[in-house]
């Protein structure tokens, strides 16, 4: 098996063994403001990297097609339940019609593009240059990579028409909150959020709800945008639905 553990990923170029160049991502030199005014000179030319980004996205994923969005942790290794769930999600989504969107990286996200690929699925990824990321996975197969964070949410938002959320880390964190607070100031119109690994998050609906929906800063209402599940029939089954309402299926026109 090939060693990708220094592999490096900048936009659409992958660097490798001797060509990988060290420090930081291109989104943190945009956004840090400190020292030279350098940026007063540079920034205006990265908004058309920036510009460039979003129409390799939309291009790519224009005829996409009805796709979810599956999340879950870079670290979850290939023998852990966590991986197996992904990949049965994965393979179950396919079968049910939807394309696979995922991060493109390993762990969690490469169980999901696994599982949609080995089904005859459209398997997408989404990559993100990052220090300590190889790339797109090998089940990828329509992948774009991005260097800047905010464009390659765009598309994760824009193209998905649910999410499933897996066991993860900050990422996905992120991808979760971001999710619910676009559909709670309808910036986007409302679709399905299911968390599927009722030990993992059960902790943490608990605190929105004792702490944060108690201390009135959230609405309960804002807590029914989620569904807990262990199941993964039921998550996709969830999505279908969704999918029906926003697609219903045209009336039989009536004989002339």
């Amino acid at each position: 098996m090939t060693d990708r553990t220094h592999d490096r990923m900048t936009g659409p170029v992958v660097e490798r063994r001797g060509q990988v160049t060290e420090g930081s991502t291109t989104d943190q030199r945009l956004l840090d403001s400190r020292g030279p005014t350098d940026w007063v000179h540079t920034d205006p030319w990265r908004v058309l990297r920036i510009q460039a980004e979003f129409v390799e996205g939309f291009g790519a994923l224009a005829e996409l097609g009805p796709a979810i969005a599956v999340f879950g942790s870079a670290r979850t290794p290939a023998d852990h339940p966590h991986h197996a769930v992904a990949e049965e999600a994965g393979r179950k989504l396919a079968e049910a019609g939807f394309a696979v969107i995922t991060g493109g990286g390993p762990g969690t996200m490469e169980g999901a593009n696994k599982g949609a690929c080995q089904a005859g699925g459209v398997s997408v990824g989404l990559g993100i240059e990052l220090p300590f990321e190889s790339g797109l996975n090998q089940w990828v197969d329509k992948g774009i990579n991005f260097r800047y964070f905010f464009a390659r949410k765009t598309m994760f938002v824009k193209y998905s028409q649910g999410f499933i959320v897996l066991p993860g880390g900050l990422g996905t964190l992120d991808e979760l909150f971001e999710a619910l607070t676009l559909v709670q100031t309808q910036k986007v119109t409302s679709f399905p959020i299911v968390l599927i690994g009722k030990d993992y998050w059960s902790g943490l609906l608990g605190w929105l709800r004792e702490t944060v929906l108690a201390d009135g800063k959230i609405n309960a209402a804002d807590l029914d945008m989620m569904v807990l599940t262990d199941d993964v029939d039921e998550a996709v089954r969830l999505m279908v639905d969704a999918r029906d309402d926003r697609w219903p299926t045209p009336a039989p026109k009536r004989p002339e």
